[in-house]
């Protein structure tokens, strides 16, 4: 069997649709919690180095960190979507 068939079966196949929807809603949280731990140990690390554009850094923190959970919800949902419908 070549992995073309293989892709092929698990792509028609509705089980492996909803585990790879469930896969792909874990990896969204995943990299979503990743991206704002970084995004906050950077700016902690800015406002030490630089305590007086304090609030200008914690307020591009907060729209950085804001993209990124609108992104990841919105692949959780698509994923949710996917199992459910």
């Amino acid at each position: 069997m070549t992995l073309l068939n293989i892709i092929l079966q698990a792509a028609t196949d509705p089980g492996f649709a909803k585990m790879g929807a469930g896969i792909g809603a874990g990896l969204a949280a995943i990299g979503a919690g990743i991206g704002i731990g970084r995004i906050g140990g950077s700016a902690l690390e800015s406002i030490a180095r630089q305590p007086e554009v304090s609030g200008e850094i914690r307020a591009n923190m907060i729209v950085a960190a804001a993209l990124i959970e609108g992104a990841a919800f919105f692949s959780i949902v698509l994923c949710l979507l996917i199992v459910l419908l």
